[in-house]
């Protein structure tokens, strides 16, 4: 075995011997000469991309003007644009557009650089299409970025009173009010946030809580009276007995749609206006025949008769007739 080993060892170190001269001239045929003619071309086709990526520069410069800071200058269109998508978002929300409107909001809210009015004004939208959940998401945004944001806790404890989650929303009211206090937010009436946690406190069985807010609310120089105000504190009042200050309250809510009604844009507005005030006169004679006034009793139920009248409800007419006549 070690024989044949050394044989086959020795014929391969003969063949290599013989090959060297072939091989040698192999390798001169084309080493220097094409390796040199690659480096050529390597370098050529380097110029050439150089000079086509300087003569782009220039032609860019040139004829574009682009600036050097261009990532401030789009940054700067780009929040251009966000404002320009608030403005038109908020307007088709005035106008009635609401779907429109949420589209405008939400690219001016991707569009980067949020701020607190982008996420109130369409969480107010998401309200109105009843997307409650897209809703609160906003809502919620608006108060991490500002916690004292009156307009985003009132505009939540809307939301929370529809939801007939009504101790979220007095926690939203009485946060909107600590938050009205420190802040001159012009678009809330501090007449109105009372009224609202009045309102909460009246379905929430705070009676007593419910009449101090809704006094506050009407003892309040700004905005405007609503006379639900004066009508729902009379809720309370029956509520714990006090029939002589709900009826009074009933004949001021009444006075005062008797002060708005001329003004009202719209023949709907002004009908739901005095069937209101009908009602009103209603609940006011059931109260005066519980004190057993009688004549007053009568006197409001005449005059609930008289605005039936007038919007041509048959069938209240006929119940108000009987009513009157038993008492005639």
């Amino acid at each position: 075995m070690k024989k044949t080993t050394t044989i086959r060892t020795t014929k391969t170190t003969k063949a290599t011997k013989t090959a060297p001269v072939v091989k040698t001239e192999t390798k001169q045929s084309y080493n220097p000469w094409s390796f040199s003619i690659y480096v050529y071309w390597f370098i050529i086709l380097f110029f050439i991309a150089a000079t086509f990526y300087i003569l782009g520069r220039s032609h860019g410069i040139l004829n574009h003007r682009v600036p050097l800071n261009n990532t401030a200058s789009v940054s700067e269109e780009a929040l251009l644009q966000a404002s320009d998508y608030y403005e038109s978002g908020k307007t088709k929300l005035l106008s009635g557009d609401v779907e429109d409107a949420i589209a405008d909001l939400t690219t001016a809210i991707d569009a980067g650089n949020p701020t607190v009015d982008m996420y109130v004004l369409r969480g107010e939208a998401y309200m109105q299409t009843a997307n409650y959940a897209g809703a609160l998401v906003d809502f919620n945004a608006a108060l991490d970025m500002n916690p004292t944001s009156s307009v985003a806790y009132y505009d939540r404890a809307l939301l929370n009173t529809r939801l007939e989650n009504y101790e979220a929303a007095l926690a939203d009211i009485n946060n909107a009010l600590a938050a009205r206090a420190t802040t001159d937010e012009d678009i809330l009436q501090m007449r109105d946030l009372y009224a609202k946690r009045g309102q909460l406190n009246l379905w929430l069985k705070n009676w007593e809580g419910a009449i101090a807010d809704y006094t506050n609310s009407l003892a309040r120089p700004d905005g405007i009276v609503n006379p639900t105000v004066y009508a729902e504190r009379a809720e309370a009042y029956t509520a714990i007995g006090d029939y002589t200050a709900a009826i009074n309250d009933y004949s001021a809510a009444v006075r005062v749609i008797s002060e708005q009604i001329q003004g009202a844009p719209t023949a709907g507005e002004r009908e739901s206006m005095s069937s209101n005030a009908m009602s009103y006169f209603e609940k006011s004679a059931a109260l005066n025949l519980q004190l057993g006034n009688e004549s007053a009793a009568l006197n409001d139920l005449e005059s609930a008769r008289t605005i039936a009248t007038a919007l041509n409800d048959a069938d209240t007419i006929d119940r108000l007739n009987g009513l009157i006549a038993e008492l005639q």
